[in-house]
């Protein structure tokens, strides 16, 4: 991976037509993982992260270096997966969501090595909490090498929420920023969430982001929880 330093010195990747991934501590496992294709360790690789974390962003970036086909877990066919020819990589997202046949599941993950197919999983959670009623099938999943996306640390955040603030087109000074990095939950949905709160509040008071403005904008948000 190419890293070009971006505002609070975070390193930027190239979105491939998408928003900007800004690598932090914290997602850096994940980039590596996809970065380190085709030498994985296994030949089916699991990535685990909260909601809006960069999971399925990783994913498209691994679609577009090796050509993979991004597939519904309720779309798997035992079927459709003796078909594929060998080498073929797979991405198979939001493993832990949807209602799909285990069995397929089970089938796929078995015959990766057989075929030697790259498949990369996507999930929110650890198998273990996916609530199976195939053991086989959790078993399997558990040997499956898994690599996990953490919480952003607050250097992510504020970028994250300047890239925000910087697509509505609003300005906020460095230390309101970091003030409201400061007071929020660590998590990007959370970052996302309070700036449209702040954007909201810019709005309809007609006034400029300051910290009083960012505090009242945040316990507005707080009372409709």
């Amino acid at each position: 991976m190419t890293l070009v330093q971006l505002t609070l010195d975070l390193p930027h990747r190239a979105a491939l037509g998408a928003e900007d991934f800004l690598v932090s501590d914290c997602n850096l496992a994940a980039v590596r993982l996809i970065d380190a294709w085709p030498e994985w360790q296994d030949q089916v690789e699991l990535l685990i992260g909260p909601p809006q974390s960069g999971k399925t962003h990783l994913a498209r970036v691994w679609q577009a270096l090796s050509g993979a086909r991004s597939l519904e877990p309720m779309c798997l066919d035992i079927g459709f997966i003796d078909q594929m020819g060998e080498g073929t990589p797979l991405v198979v997202e939001d493993t832990d969501r949807s209602a799909y046949d285990e069995k397929a599941l089970f089938h796929l993950l078995n015959l990766a090595r057989e075929k030697r197919l790259f498949v990369l999983l996507t999930a929110r959670s650890a198998p273990s909490r996916w609530g199976f009623s195939l053991p086989d099938l959790l078993s399997r999943l558990n040997a499956v090498p898994a690599v996990e996306i953490g919480a952003p640390d607050e250097a992510l955040l504020r970028t994250v929420m300047l890239k925000h603030f910087t697509d509505r087109q609003l300005d906020i000074d460095p230390k309101v920023l970091e003030f409201l990095a400061l007071h929020i939950d660590r998590s990007l949905a959370a970052a996302a969430a309070a700036v449209e709160a702040v954007d909201r509040a810019a709005l309809a008071k007609g006034r400029k982001i300051s910290r009083q403005l960012v505090i009242e904008a945040l316990a507005a948000s707080a009372s409709t929880d």
